[in-house]
């Protein structure tokens, strides 16, 4: 009976090893890399975070808007001035890889405002729903996006409203 006590200890801590081992040997897949990406992005456009969100992208930057890797610095950069606060809400990524290069298609609902000193200043300045196509490659192990395609989700307009 002594015995069986002394194994209860040594089996626990076996089957914790066992759950740590498995959870350490999950390896993130080219899709979850890909979505922690865009959900960086999300963070830090909430934080305005510019630096952190032009990391993410190539810098061979170009997209059918026009925009290239400096514009969109520069558009980022006016955005975040004009908006004391920023929230993205992010749904429906879906992400296809093939090989060094991946899509990713999503939805986004971005609100801007500004300090919130009255009840009217709760309801954002600005609020729209955007489809977003954003293409990505691999550079140096790391995926980089080479271009995005918006638009704003019912009235057809795209680039950066």
């Amino acid at each position: 009976m002594n015995r069986n006590l002394a194994m209860k200890p040594f089996a626990y801590l076996l089957m914790s090893l066992v759950f740590i081992f498995i959870i350490g040997c999950h390896k993130d897949t080219e899709q979850d890399k890909i979505k922690k990406i865009i959900v960086n992005v999300q963070t830090a456009a909430e934080e305005k975070d510019v630096k952190t969100i032009i990391n993410s992208l190539s810098k061979t930057y170009k997209d059918p808007q026009g925009y290239d890797y400096d514009t969109i610095k520069g558009m980022l950069l006016g955005y975040f001035f004009r908006h004391q606060k920023i929230h993205v809400y992010l749904t429906n990524i879906e992400i296809t890889v093939q090989d060094a290069v991946a899509q990713a298609v999503f939805q986004t609902v971005l609100s801007g405002g500004n300090k919130s000193t009255s009840v009217s200043d709760i309801l954002p300045e600005e609020l729209g729903m955007y489809s977003f196509e954003v293409s990505l490659k691999k550079e140096t192990d790391e995926w980089k996006v080479t271009s995005a395609k918006w638009e704003r989700v019912g009235t057809g307009e795209s680039g950066d409203h």
